[in-house]
């Protein structure tokens, strides 16, 4: 006799894969709408397609699409090589009534093949994690985010990714790293760790060993419409939409690069609306070959000038080569 316990678990299927998905694992409940971040916790149904077909196994509570998989919620979309999408029950809101099965569902004793008993088919499961494996790109009409491997937590809304050419874009700037990038989209962070740069739109640039940006909230004020002359000719999907960056922290190793000066130190505080950076703890600054060491300075981005700012009885010291071409009073 062949042993048929796996079978009765896991079980693969093509065609209309992708609709009974759609159908069994819903998400968790619909709220009021956030802008344009990539934020998966919101937004009602989970939708998932691929072009290799599903593993469903109930053994381990999960679903797993092949090639060119695809999953979207609302204005988000991740693709991957392989999502992963692991559910549980659902725990039904105190007075609520069961939900109706759909006209055309398949009976509740009957597996999508058609044969024995299927306690996930009642449509009362809800998608609690997303894994997405290899070439993952994670989108919205603003913000965008690459990788070679993402986890997104629904109940906690925190993407996590890892892998080689991390990348998260933004309308306002750029964040890269080598190790992990972190997205807390409802307290609205995002964390860079391993060689971690931000790049602003006009070209400002610090890195750290670690580096956390805190956003505001995103502006969901209700834009006059335009008409097709008052639009700009190849406008940019990406101009607007998410919270703009207000301040980055940055530990280890902090880099802070001007359009003259290039300012190290252990750690750093970045404000992009005053274009002011604070750097502290074994603080270099080097323009040309004059180089100045000190405990703290005062970066203005808009400008471009350092100022090394010291405790009191701190001394500040450092190397000026004359002649060097340096116009400037500050040699």
């Amino acid at each position: 006799m062949q042993p048929v316990a796996s079978s009765l678990l896991r079980y693969r299927w093509h065609g209309l894969a992708a609709l009974a998905l759609a159908t069994c694992l819903t998400a968790l409940p619909p709220v009021a709408a956030h802008a344009q971040s990539i934020d998966l916790s919101h937004g009602g149904q989970i939708t998932v397609t691929a072009v290799g077909g599903f593993d469903w196994d109930q053994n381990q509570k999960k679903v797993t699409a092949y090639d060119q998989a695809k999953a979207v919620r609302g204005d988000v979309t991740v693709t991957a090589d392989k999502l992963i999408a692991y559910y549980r029950k659902k725990t039904p809101e105190p007075g609520a009534e069961p939900a109706a099965p759909p006209a055309d569902a398949a009976p509740a004793d009957k597996k999508p093949d058609g044969t024995g008993s299927d306690p996930d088919s009642s449509g009362s499961s809800e998608i609690y994690r997303l894994e997405a494996i290899g070439h993952v790109h994670i989108y919205t009409q603003t913000d965008q985010a690459w990788g070679d491997k993402a986890v997104y937590d629904m109940d906690q809304a925190v993407l996590v990714m890892t892998g080689s050419a991390m990348k998260l874009v933004t309308p306002q700037d750029i964040l890269t790293a080598r190790d992990s990038m972190e997205y807390y989209s409802q307290q609205r962070i995002s964390i860079g760790r391993g060689n971690a740069t931000v790049t602003t739109n006009d070209n400002r640039q610090i890195r750290a060993d670690v580096l956390v940006g805190y956003s505001a909230p995103p502006d969901n004020t209700p834009k006059p419409a335009q008409t097709d002359a008052a639009k700009p000719a190849g406008g940019d999907p990406l101009a607007n939409g998410s919270g703009k960056l207000e301040k980055v922290n940055a530990f280890g190793h902090v880099w802070v690069r001007t359009q003259t000066e290039i300012v190290t130190g252990d750690r750093g505080v970045y404000v992009p609306d005053t274009g002011i950076a604070r750097v502290v703890g074994n603080v270099h600054i080097t323009r040309g070959p004059n180089q100045i060491q000190g405990a703290a300075a005062v970066i203005n981005m808009h400008t471009g000038i350092a100022t090394m700012t010291e405790h009191p009885g701190s001394r500040v010291s450092g190397v000026v080569v004359p002649n060097n071409g340096d116009g400037s009073d500050r040699k």
